[in-house]
């Protein structure tokens, strides 16, 4: 849409539509003041509901003439933007922004702010509520309109919210040394066809070529630059409780998803205990079945909804338990009961990636080449290989719908025996 800067400058002449918004931006020292944040957010939303569209910043709406944004301010105008389509749209919004310097009709080059807002697979809520676009200007919709919208999108998603472009991501952000694990001697010689096939690059609603969601999470050096809260956070606590007095080792996770997988596994074995037993040769007992632990990990970064804001993976340790939470209710009809028993995929291109990733721990101690194996076995393994070493079977809980926390205890220290027998070390795995 408006692919040439000079077909842009002939639309903005001809003033605002059902596709385009002009906008002229006011600041404050050094935050934009006006328009405010929320009303931003719900035109934003707005257009998403409703199809593709464009938003131009520095340019008088009533007047349409160009006004420029200050370069000194560009900087501060896209940090802005981003923080409303990551913080004040739900689910986030992937725009696409763009800084043009253009010739205004007084002839001064001066530089605007182009956004292109895609159409989306879902229905998203703004500050204000939810809002369509009907010509130039932004409506409440009725009841009736916003469950033919979500009956609508809910249709769409069969294009996965994993496989959904981020319009906002350069192509270029997907790193050959990241990617090339996935090739086979089948896969296609031109590089971009193979990222195509693969659906780690995605055309959008206009043609552009970009990076998908599970491209950036599987093939960008840092995700959490165009997917904020897809990381680990790990804290590792001295007692029972959450209490930051006692806390003994804090790490965000950052980069790729199998990355974020391996060192979530070695934060927990540089942070658990191993008790060591002579009986009489000595037998390591380790806190945590470290086979579980990387189960319980790969189906949290797998499984997680990524189209939820605000919340992360958290891995919390205890003196007696673990405690992960992943954001996104269990998908489909399962239940807690039934996830033994039955397999269901969130984001099946992801996960079909994570089981092309090689295994990267050589003492391991379960069978595994991937790190996934889409055999629906990980549940059953967390289960019984913790239950087998604690005594105490792990506990999976939905929280308020929008959250699974599974707790795996720990196992407990052996009794000291007169001689001392028994002894109680930190982990050297």
């Amino acid at each position: 849409m408006f692919q040439a800067t000079d077909e842009l400058l002939r639309q903005i002449r001809l003033g605002e539509d059902s596709s385009l918004e002009l906008k002229d931006l006011r600041y404050k020292g050094n935050q934009v003041n006006e328009p405010h944040r929320n009303s931003m957010a719900d035109e934003l939303a707005a257009m998403a509901n409703t199809s593709s569209g464009v938003f131009v910043l520095g340019v008088d709406d009533k007047s349409r003439t160009i006004v420029g944004i200050p370069e000194d301010k560009l900087d501060v105008v896209e940090t802005w933007l981003r923080g409303i389509c990551n913080d004040l749209v739900t689910p986030q919004l992937f725009c696409r922004i763009r800084k043009l310097p253009v010739v205004a009709e007084d002839g001064v080059e001066r530089v605007i702010v182009r956004v292109d807002v895609p159409k989306s697979l879902y229905v998203h809520q703004s500050p204000g509520g939810y809002y369509h676009r009907i010509g130039s200007s932004k409506r409440q919709m009725t009841p009736d309109i916003l469950a033919r919208l979500f009956q609508q999108r809910s249709q769409a998603r069969i294009i996965r919210f994993d496989e959904q472009s981020v319009t906002s991501a350069p192509r270029e952000c997907l790193e050959k040394t990241l990617w090339r694990k996935f090739k086979t001697p089948l896969s296609p010689d031109s590089d971009d066809d193979f990222l195509i096939k693969l659906k780690l690059l995605t055309q959008d609603d206009d043609g552009k070529i970009c990076p998908s969601v599970s491209g950036i999470l599987m093939a960008c050096k840092n995700p959490q630059e165009f997917l904020p809260n897809a990381f680990i956070q790990a804290v590792a606590y001295r007692g029972t409780e959450r209490d930051a007095a006692y806390q003994l080792d804090a790490r965000d996770i950052f980069g790729p998803l199998d990355v974020q997988i391996i060192e979530a596994y070695k934060f927990v074995e540089k942070n658990m205990k191993v008790y060591a037993v002579k009986e009489p040769a000595r037998r390591d007992i380790p806190q945590f079945a470290m086979q579980a632990i990387f189960e319980a990990l790969v189906n949290a970064v797998a499984h997680r909804d990524y189209s939820i804001q605000g919340s992360k993976v958290r891995l919390h340790m205890f003196s007696d338990r673990v405690e992960l939470f992943s954001p996104g209710a269990i998908p489909n009809t399962m239940t807690i009961e039934s996830l033994p028993l039955r397999q269901s995929s969130r984001n099946e291109l992801l996960t079909s990636l994570l089981a092309r990733c090689p295994m990267p721990f050589a003492d391991f101690p379960g069978e595994r080449n991937f790190l996934m194996d889409k055999r629906g076995e990980g549940v059953p393994i967390i289960l019984s290989v913790s239950e087998k070493l604690s005594g105490k079977r792990p506990e999976y809980r939905l929280i308020d719908d929008t959250e699974l926390l599974l707790t795996i205890f720990a196992a407990q220290p052996p009794r000291q025996s007169p001689d001392g027998s028994a002894a109680f070390e930190p982990s050297s795995m």
